[in-house]
């Protein structure tokens, strides 16, 4: 039985709150993306996030804990094998991966690029894991005077192509990945395609916000799944679509910023239309995470949380808005890459008691069990519902 008429999933992109115990395996040793951003710039200011009980997750710096917290609060592991977007989303969605998609750490062999040359036409520059900022300063030249495609990897699995947009237009771009999605099936399980789309000139090349990603069908049924099943409607808003390949969702509110995605979130909370609204905020991985820009990381935490004070308001006591994340990005560490980290899970509903510790929750499915359990969905998955624990 539905004891709610909304279910609200915030996903910070990469906000992480410290390493997990198998962080080593991974290379992320000391990784700790909320807790060290906050130490180098001094502190930061949080108010709502603090509000909902964000800075009362033991083990989280750099957020005071209040002394009467709005919202339960607590920590999640990732099951998952791996530390990339897709497998977040899937999970936080009820999907665990048994398996790891594949990654391509020296380039992608042969068998790809050549299907891939063949299918578009063009013939391809580097082949390499690469930061995307640094690739196109490296190649962008060559692309421009060749038309030749950039295609790159990172420790994520990921086939990412760059193109110039007076080059190679960006409907021909979105075209091109996907052919190389259709290309990129087992025994070549990447995750995601992406356009990386950008503009300039020689020496000062900068990527544009069209970037999209193309992801693999969810390999099993999700939350959103489970929704869209029961007649209910499932909003995805910034790149959810994506990860989902479109899958469980009937409408979507595509947006390029984390200043839109967060009117888009507020805009959804005044509008009672769906029962789902599962909605991504990806600056703060994007643009400063991957680009180990600690003040701009600041910067963007702190705008998100003043954008989420208005939907706060919006909220009626039929609602439940949770706040999470898919991974880590600490960019105070050496690394441009995702850190194996656990992530905040923050649960407010209007009118009920805050201050409730979740503890550490063994998986981030748990925030679909409770939402299934909210709405009244039948979703049978391996997360353990708290929604008990929200009366």
């Amino acid at each position: 039985m539905a004891t709610c008429s909304r279910v609200f999933i915030l996903v910070m992109d990469s906000v992480g709150i410290g390493e997990l115990p198998d962080a080593a395996d991974y290379g992320d040793e000391g990784s700790d993306t909320l807790g060290n951003v906050a130490k180098a710039v001094g502190g930061l200011d949080l108010p709502n996030l603090q509000k909902l009980g964000l800075g009362n997750i033991p083990g989280v710096e750099g957020v005071h804990p209040a002394d009467d917290p709005i919202g339960a609060y607590g920590k999640m592991a990732e099951k998952s094998t791996g530390k990339d977007s897709t497998t977040g989303h899937w999970e936080i969605a009820g999907l665990v991966l048994e398996h790891p998609f594949s990654l391509y750490p020296t380039g992608f062999p042969p068998e790809i690029l050549e299907a891939f040359e063949r299918a578009t036409g063009r013939r391809v520059l580097g082949n390499v894991a690469a930061s995307g900022t640094d690739i196109i300063q490296r190649l962008g030249e060559e692309h421009m005077r060749t038309g030749r495609p950039i295609v790159y990897t990172s420790a994520d699995s990921v086939f990412q192509i760059a193109c110039h947009e007076d080059v190679v237009p960006i409907e021909e771009l979105y075209e091109m990945c996907k052919k190389a999605r259709a290309i990129l099936v087992p025994p070549h399980n990447v995750s995601r395609v992406i356009a990386r789309p950008f503009v300039g000139r020689p020496g000062s090349f900068v990527r544009t916000e069209r970037r999209r990603d193309f992801s693999l069908l969810p390999s099993g049924r999700t939350l959103l799944d489970a929704v869209t099943e029961s007649g209910g409607g499932v909003l995805a808003i910034g790149k959810t679509e994506d990860l989902f390949a479109n899958r469980g969702i009937t409408r979507a509110k595509h947006t390029l910023t984390d200043a839109a995605g967060m009117r888009a979130l507020a805009c959804a909370a005044a509008e009672p239309e769906e029962r789902l609204i599962f909605a991504n905020v990806v600056d703060l991985d994007m643009l400063y995470g991957h680009r180990n820009n600690v003040q701009g990381y600041a910067r963007g935490l702190e705008a998100i949380d003043q954008a989420i004070g208005p939907v706060l308001q919006l909220l009626t006591d039929k609602d439940v808005f949770i706040v999470t994340a898919d991974h880590g990005n600490d960019p105070a560490t050496p690394s441009t890459d995702h850190s194996r980290e656990y992530v905040p899970v923050l649960a407010y509903r209007p009118g009920l008691r805050g201050g409730v510790d979740l503890g550490v929750r063994a998986t981030f499915a748990d925030v679909a069990a409770t939402a299934a359990e909210l709405l009244g969905v039948d979703f049978q998955c391996p997360g353990t519902s708290f929604a008990g624990m929200l009366n």
